[in-house]
């Protein structure tokens, strides 16, 4: 039995609204690429579902009619073995192409067509994490997480999505409201996205342009991208971040002192970038970016300018097929401290140093496979070698070798059943500023989609 539109859409709507999503190449030259369809018929076409007249195009050098599309889409319906996400996307097409596949004599059922044009994604998380300090303290964690991510079509260019998550600490069983480390439940983002032929727009508060190595937080504001995700592609933004510089490192010296404490405030920021193959698909991929971070209760320069923190990026891999990757990054900072210090003495801590040493921050990494939520038994792994200075990277979110840490890190994912899946990572670092502090971080997760 088909699946109703709401979880046909998920699949589709994601790649036409998630600021994540990634979309193979368009191999049919002449179908228009501002159309809702062109990721999902770019993606089934890369996979082998959907196909051509056998010259890479649709037909000749005109686009692609409904009645012809139509035709493809019954020819992809009627295969079976095709992947979950496929068979979503498959879905999607045929609620938008019923008349046509009608008159062709494939049904498709008026509630696919007329459901509700919202579609409802979310997750149960639970995670545990335990960090070690050398002759210092252990901190423990366990978090329940519950997520909700609404996304709604709006037209054929333009989706709106949110979303919502309430936090439970499992290790003191309440229930307070009021801040981030107490459990609550909070609309965390809400955006607007227009997609189209050459350019996508952002605006409200989303997760701000970055990758898995540097700025994974999120801002209040507006950002529009150009180009070709493919080949080279652009960015520039700017708005409001509370993300970054909040969560410092906790970490104690040796004697149990705490170095640093959350004391900062929300920061305007500017961010521009470049893209090589942002996608991601086989071969060289690279970026360059810049942040620009103001905010004078926050960055100490040992210039005078007790405003601004300007962190400049460059990142660059290689994506040698399907399972294997290997990448490497920098970031450098122009700021010289945090906590709005008067000199930079005043980051000194029992004969540490706890400000330049924190400009940079770089990394490389080799990552293997990845464990797929739809289909079971599927796995990954990845090691890496990190050195994350607070202020070149503000909100890296690697779960181990925090901000204000450097060491080596490896991890490893598994898919248990469809849509349960687990993670394990491990973190043997040192404090950046003091080699005789030791870090070890441990972190469990097991997540449940639906």
């Amino acid at each position: 039995m088909k699946k109703t539109l709401v979880s046909a859409l998920t699949t589709a709507l994601v790649v036409g609204a998630a600021s994540t999503t990634f979309a193979a190449a368009n191999p049919f030259s002449d179908v228009p690429a501002d159309h809702w369809a062109y990721d999902a018929v770019s993606q089934l076409a890369a996979d082998g579902v959907i196909e051509g007249y056998g010259d890479s195009t649709f037909r000749g050098d005109r686009n692609i009619t409904r009645y012809e599309m139509a035709q493809m889409v019954a020819r992809a319906m009627a295969k079976n073995d095709v992947s979950a996400a496929d068979k979503a996307m498959i879905d999607k097409l045929a609620a938008e192409f019923a008349d046509e596949l009608n008159s062709l004599g494939v049904r498709v059922a008026n509630l696919e067509r007329n459901a509700d044009m919202v579609k409802w994604n979310g997750k149960l998380e639970y995670t545990y994490t335990r960090d070690k300090v050398k002759d210092g303290e252990k901190e423990t964690n366990n978090n329940l997480l519950f997520r909700l991510e609404p996304s709604a079509e709006v037209n054929d260019h333009w989706h709106v999505n949110a979303r919502l998550d309430g936090n439970y600490k499992m290790d003191s069983d309440n229930q307070n409201r009021g801040t981030g480390n107490d459990s609550d439940f909070r609309l965390k983002r809400a955006w607007a996205q227009g997609d189209y032929k050459n350019f996508s727009v952002r605006f409200g508060k989303f997760s701000m342009y970055g990758d898995d190595s540097i700025n994974d937080t999120t801002m209040s504001g507006a950002d529009i991208t150009l180009g070709n995700k493919n080949k080279l592609s652009g960015v520039i933004g700017g708005g409001r971040s509370s993300g970054a510089f909040d969560d410092t490192p906790y970490y104690k010296d040796g004697l149990g002192n705490s170095i640093f404490s959350d004391q900062f405030t929300a920061s305007n920021v500017f961010y521009a970038g470049l893209d090589y193959n942002r996608n991601e698909n086989k071969g060289f991929f690279g970026s360059l970016r810049y942040f620009r971070y103001t905010n004078p209760e926050v960055f100490f320069n040992a210039d005078g300018d007790k405003e601004k923190n300007n962190i400049w990026q460059v990142r660059a891999g290689y994506k040698f097929d399907r399972s294997s990757k290997l990448q490497a990054y920098y970031a450098h900072s122009s700021a010289d401290a945090l906590l709005g210090a008067d000199t930079n003495d005043d980051l000194n801590f029992g004969g540490y140093n706890f400000g330049t040493s924190n400009k940079k921050a770089f990394g490389v990494e080799f990552s293997y496979k990845g464990a797929q939520k739809e289909n079971p038994k599927t796995w990954g792994a990845w090691i890496a070698y990190r050195h994350t200075g607070y202020l070149a990277a503000p909100a890296a979110t690697w779960d181990v070798t925090d901000e204000g840490l450097k060491g080596w890190s490896l991890g490893a994912e598994y898919t248990f059943a469809k849509n349960i899946v687990g993670h394990l990572k491990y973190g043997h670092n040192k404090v950046i500023g003091a080699n005789d502090v030791k870090v070890k971080q441990f972190f469990g997760r097991v997540e449940w989609f639906f």
